[in-house]
């Protein structure tokens, strides 16, 4: 009895070390997988976050191994060459071009602090939803892949970048950026997503109009989608001192005109060029109140600007 007993007593030991060594293996598992793939319920339209910043514990490995290879060269081998398919590959913008990819980290204890912060669950959630609305609205034939990176707070340009129809890389920093703002930011490159995927020519170049509008679009797409988050830096006052410094270069092809309209300065309040883009899209829908929002996706900056008569709140 008393050999029995002991034998229970090392099968069950044995049983136990078993289990929590399935469970940590799991855990492992769960935490180094980069992707998570969801479908829309009814239309089995594809996504897939890529949740890239799980690489960059193995580039930082890399770095104390093997000081003699540049860090910028470690990093796209580590980070940017495992995902490239996913986050960048036959892009309308990236077309090869390695320079717009995310750069190797400056600071690798900010960056790992932000990652710290990063709730993955919650992510998954708030851009899952962000996506399923979207959706709702103009449906897409591609999948939609969102590739998270951890940016440092003196290197924020941009909160995200869409590089084509299904690529939008998000540049997360744990001080900038709430649930609300996640949402309606992924809401708002959807928007360019699709119409990359719809209505890009790439043979017609871009004029300083057509940036404004298309920025526009998506700013009353993402107040579409989210009607009750409210959207920072609109003004709907028309200011003819601002509407002068900008009137005479939108038919210009000068996108570097173009940005600058956009973010504001030099006269020009903060992000005046998407407030701007977004009235005249508010103009023209005012006019118009029955047409659907992938219509008026797909119309011309021209159709806009004209059939919307937006001259007239300047005159």
């Amino acid at each position: 009895m008393q050999k029995l007993g002991a034998v229970v007593i090392l099968f069950s030991f044995l049983l136990l070390i078993s289990c929590e060594l399935k469970e940590t293996i799991k855990e492992e598992s769960e935490s180094d997988n980069i992707y998570f793939t969801f479908k829309h319920p009814e239309t089995d339209q594809e996504y897939e976050i890529v949740h890239a910043y799980k690489l960059y514990k193995k580039y930082e490995k890399r770095m104390k191994e093997d000081s003699a290879t540049p860090n910028f060269l470690l990093f796209d081998e580590e980070v940017i060459e495992p995902i490239v398919d996913a986050c960048y590959k036959n892009a309308e913008f990236f077309v090869g071009n390695f320079d717009l990819t995310v750069k190797a980290p400056e600071n690798m204890e900010e960056v790992n602090n932000i990652i710290k912060t990063m709730d993955e669950k919650q992510l998954n959630k708030a851009i899952q939803e962000a996506l399923l609305k979207s959706s709702d609205y103009i449906p897409s034939e591609k999948k939609t892949n969102i590739c998270i990176f951890p940016i440092e707070e003196d290197h924020i340009t941009q909160s995200m970048d869409t590089w084509g129809a299904g690529m939008i890389s998000f540049y997360y920093n744990n001080k900038f950026y709430t649930e609300e703002f996640i949402k309606t930011t992924i809401a708002h490159e959807y928007n360019h997503s699709v119409w990359f995927e719809k209505y890009y020519k790439k043979e017609e170049e871009e004029t300083v109009l057509d940036r404004l509008i298309l920025e526009g679009k998506a700013v009353m797409f993402q107040k579409l989608v989210y009607p009750d988050i409210d959207v920072d830096n609109l003004y709907y006052n028309f200011k003819l001192d601002f509407w002068n410094k900008i009137e005479p270069d939108l038919q210009t092809y000068d996108l570097k005109r173009a940005q600058e309209i956009l973010i504001g300065g030099n006269g020009l309040p903060y992000n005046y060029g998407y407030s701007e883009g977004y009235n005249m899209v508010r103009t023209y829908l005012n006019k118009h109140p029955d047409i659907t929002p992938e219509e008026w996706t797909g119309l011309t900056s021209k159709e806009i600007y004209e059939e919307g008569n937006y001259i007239e709140n300047y005159q």
